[in-house]
């Protein structure tokens, strides 16, 4: 099949617009309208149903644009693999990860990042959904748990629990908590069980639950938990990795926590050369290593 009809198939598709494809190709409607009509020819099918309020794939266009879409992506990563420098890490850089994740570990130490390798732009992509890192939605993933898609690099970074922790200041004028039933006299700020988080957070919260608690706050992410506790509003349900960049947190009832929540960074396999992945790579295993090592020395003097 000629490339440049179906390079401009695929512009159509996508804009759903004769007009649209033509001003993305810098292209006439009547060139692009002439180049799928010639492509639907060679094919003899039709690609599309046209309305008066745009164009709509028939079965075959889907099938056909599925094709096409798996061939930019090859080619982005092509491009992208092509713009590496042998000396220097550059250029754009899709990184997706939870928003709690995101938002209270991994945007914070990113000005490190940003002073060794100036030329990145970086795209930081936070949300619960999995994205396809295969079909390139993304270009690395820090995941909490191991990813299942194929052709992956993966590597274990990590594992954090779920632990309540509260202010001083919260402490102070609520008064302490020994136990948990003591949980009748304080406030509880948690995701909502039913929200998207890792396993391990949504049932420590629906274990607590099960206690008389009468004040209750709920967020729909972390970092919204966090605010909460840092405004002495409550004890909440955090993350462990808070307590290096929050070291005034109290942790209460320590006898309560999750199970272990596994931290994985993954890419694809066709990335594996990619020096900006593996500058990525490398600073946030080096930022695990520190946080680790800094995790031993404050058990150490526990102890």
């Amino acid at each position: 099949m000629d490339w440049d009809k179906l390079r401009i198939f695929h512009a159509v598709a996508d804009a759903g617009s004769l007009t649209h494809a033509g001003d993305v190709l810098h292209l006439s409607q009547s060139a692009v309208s002439r180049q799928v009509r010639s492509l639907e020819e060679s094919l003899n099918v039709t690609l599309f149903h046209r309305h008066a309020r745009g164009l709509i794939l028939t079965e075959q266009g889907e099938l056909l644009f599925d094709a096409t879409k798996s061939m930019v992506k090859r080619l982005e990563t092509t491009a992208a693999r092509i713009r590496d420098s042998e000396d220097g890490v550059f250029g754009e850089l899709r990184v997706t990860t939870a928003t709690g994740f995101g938002t209270l570990w991994l945007a914070p130490r990113l000005p490190k990042l940003y002073a060794k390798y100036p030329g990145l732009k970086i795209h930081l992509m936070l949300e619960e959904r999995v994205l396809d890192l295969p079909m390139r939605e993304a270009d690395v993933a820090i995941r909490m748990k191991e990813p299942n898609q194929a052709d992956l690099i993966r590597r274990r970074l990590m594992n954090i629990r779920m632990r309540l922790y509260a202010t001083p200041e919260y402490l102070a004028q609520a008064g302490p908590i020994d136990v948990i039933e003591d949980f009748s006299q304080h406030r509880l700020i948690c995701q909502n069980t039913a929200a998207a988080q890792v396993a391990a957070g949504a049932s420590l919260t629906q274990k607590i639950l099960a206690y008389d608690i009468p004040s209750l706050l709920t967020v729909n992410n972390y970092f919204g938990v966090l605010q909460g506790v840092l405004s002495h509003l409550g004890i909440g349900v955090l993350p462990d990795y808070l307590t290096e960049d929050f070291p005034n947190l109290v942790r209460v009832l320590p006898e309560i926590e999750s199970g272990e929540v596994p931290v994985f960074l993954a890419y694809p396999e066709e990335l594996r050369t990619s020096k900006r992945v593996a500058a990525f790579r490398d600073f946030v295993t080096e930022e695990i290593f520190a946080y680790r090592k800094q995790q031993r020395e404050l058990e150490e003097v526990k102890a």
